[in-house]
């Protein structure tokens, strides 16, 4: 019997089992949205725009070109300037001149840099001086009045390119301040 009663439950739970659950599920969902956008532009954004000054493709030109700009709310300021390289010049002029076989005058223009000048007294092989060379343009240095040598060698009260830029930028840097 209890063999019987053992066997009847486990048919049972087997049957149970086997059923299969079925469930339905639909879901509708609708979205509305309805927007309006608008943008106003009172004005445009400012803008200062600095020149390019550069000596383009030709790298043969002895110009440095300085550009700035400066802009606030209300007012902007661009500048531009180009400036002169002397030593640049000095040193196209003496090639030029030794091209065409005036060596002492190639010399010459060289030697009117002031370091140029004092290397060439130190090995001594002095600067052509009116025309002499050698020991007698050594003699023609020496006795020239120190005053008229720092002429002839341009280190007169000119300013060069990195001072003029300098200057240039604590002007600017002013000019912000005052804006």
């Amino acid at each position: 019997m209890k063999k019987l009663i053992f066997l009847l439950l486990f048919s049972y739970s087997s049957f149970a089992f086997a059923e299969t659950i079925v469930t339905e599920s639909t879901t509708n969902s609708t979205v509305t949205t309805n927007g309006e956008m608008t943008t106003t532009v009172k004005s445009p954004p400012p803008s200062a725009i600095s020149p390019q000054f550069s000596s383009g493709n030709n790298s043969d030109l002895c110009t440095i070109g300085v550009a700035g700009a400066v802009q606030t709310q209300i007012l902007g300021i661009s500048a531009g300037t180009t400036f002169t390289e002397e030593n640049c010049m000095r040193l196209k002029n003496a090639k030029t001149l030794y091209d065409m076989g005036m060596k002492v005058a190639a010399v010459s223009v060289m030697c009117q840099d002031k370091n140029v000048f004092d290397a060439m007294m130190m090995a001594g092989t002095p600067c052509p001086y009116e025309g002499q060379i050698g020991e007698a343009a050594k003699i023609g240095w020496e006795s020239h009045v120190a005053d008229d040598k720092h002429e002839m060698n341009g280190t007169g009260e000119k300013l060069d390119v990195k001072e003029k830029a300098t200057y240039g930028g604590i002007g600017l840097l002013t000019l912000l301040l005052l804006l």
